[in-house]
């Protein structure tokens, strides 16, 4: 008979973190199931990893090389692409009805989900109004489910699942969002996401009194979901995408490739913005790793030094390393590196004499060329921020149009990061009990 399985992707989750005491019931469930540290493929980083699970391939074969890259044939820098027409490997959902044609499979919260591959879908999707506001909401497969989920649990929480404003709220909201599919729909397999720690470690580190609270926080949002009879008779797979370490300062490295030359801006009414069409290097930064796209190949040698003498890079590689780190992809740059384990990769590409985008102080994840975590805070230097934003969104509500401007520029608040390998077992990826179907 087949076993109904459910695999919780914990993000953030490590052995470290796990034997640290803040998270009694999630070791017990490893004590009883087992644990794994996991080696991470590169760069480790939400959709790349994401996909390597879905697939049980490396991104030489799925394609995802991060959490966006360079669209060559549209000139455009994309990032938090869901579509799982992306992935160039069949998924573990295709592999399950293989061998179980009647069982419905479920995807909640998991990327690659607008569309999924699965029978049931639950993804975050705001709604983009014409007059500029953007509003909290979700979509589902079927659309009914939709319907169902915001009149049983509320509207979600957008604005807790990323932003200044993310918190626990968010994860406690997916993990009724699971139950309920559970209990209606009973998935045989159900994939669900879980991104709580994801935001106090980066904002504070792994080792901050506030990631501790985190962990405490997650770890009863997961004893919920296993003490409920939905789960009892569950086949349980817990497992993270990376671990989160220490960081002090970020590396910049489109700043750089700006004041060399290489990278080429358009200086638009509202602010500078990244031409990489007509420039000749660009970075695609994301964590602690990036990509860097260089139009003529006679440049790599200078681009490949101009990279290797920047303060906080630990690897620069080219194209004919690529097979050993599973990035031989056509979707990859031409140059590939990683930083310290101190340091990150920020995006910022303007310098002195530009004037920044107007998206840079905003939460907006789709315009941004790069990876920013600086999202997660709001700009303390500005005098009476939280009345500030509570009067823009009072503004907004009313139906004037204003830009919520409130994040900061200053990298050096970030505190945690991850994409390069871990240097300790301790410090990476777990997986708890049976492997993934």
């Amino acid at each position: 008979m087949m076993k109904r399985r459910l695999i919780l992707n914990v993000v953030a989750l490590t052995p470290k973190l796990l034997k640290s005491g803040s998270m009694p019931r999630l070791a017990k469930l490893s004590e009883k199931l087992g644990m794994q540290s996991v080696t991470p493929d590169l760069p480790a980083v939400t959709a790349s990893m994401q996909a390597k699970f879905l697939t049980g391939q490396p991104a030489s074969v799925h394609g995802a090389v991060g959490n966006g890259w360079y669209f060559r044939d549209l000139a455009e820098v994309w990032f938090w692409r869901q579509s799982a027409n992306l992935l160039q490997a069949p998924t573990l959902f295709e592999r399950w009805k293989e061998q179980n044609p009647a069982s419905k499979t479920a995807q909640i919260f998991w990327w690659w989900n607008l569309p999924s591959r699965a029978d049931i879908s639950v993804t975050p999707r705001p709604t983009y109004w014409a007059n500029g506001n953007k509003g909290p909401d979700i979509h589902t497969h079927p659309t009914t489910l939709r319907r169902r989920l915001t009149r049983r649990l509320g509207q979600f929480p957008l604005f807790q699942f990323w932003g200044p404003g993310a918190n626990i709220k968010s994860t406690r909201w997916i993990v009724d969002a699971t139950l309920d599919v559970l209990k209606e729909d009973r998935p045989g397999l159900t994939l669900a996401y879980l991104p709580h720690l994801d935001y106090d470690l980066q904002r504070f580190g792994p080792n901050s009194t506030q990631a501790a609270r985190a962990a405490q926080e997650l770890d009863v949002e997961v004893g919920r979901l296993l003490d409920d009879p939905a789960t009892k008779d569950l086949e349980i797979t817990v497992l993270s995408e990376y671990g989160i370490t220490e960081v002090n300062s970020a590396i910049l490295p489109n700043l750089a490739l700006r004041e060399a030359g290489w990278l080429s801006i358009h200086p638009a009414e509202n602010g500078a913005i990244l031409d990489p069409g007509n420039s000749r290097a660009f970075a695609v930064c994301d964590h602690q790793c990036a990509h860097v796209y260089v139009q003529r190949a006679s440049d790599i040698p200078q681009v490949v030094q101009l990279l290797q003498d920047l303060d906080g890079v630990e690897s620069v590689y080219t194209k004919a390393d690529y097979a050993k780190i599973n990035l031989d992809h056509p979707r990859s740059g031409e140059i590939f590196v990683v930083s310290r384990k101190d340091r990150w990769f920020a995006y910022p590409y303007w310098g002195a004499k530009d004037t920044p985008p107007d998206f840079a102080r905003t939460v907006d994840i789709h315009q941004k060329p790069g990876y920013d975590p600086c999202e997660l805070f709001l700009d303390s230097e500005k005098w009476a921020i939280k009345l500030r934003v509570a009067m823009k969104i009072l503004a907004k509500k009313l139906g004037f149009r204003t830009l919520l401007d409130v994040i900061p520029l200053n990298t050096d608040l970030v505190k945690g990061s991850h994409g390069r390998l871990p240097d300790h077992p301790d410090e990476g990826p777990v997986h708890i009990g049976a492997p993934l179907p």
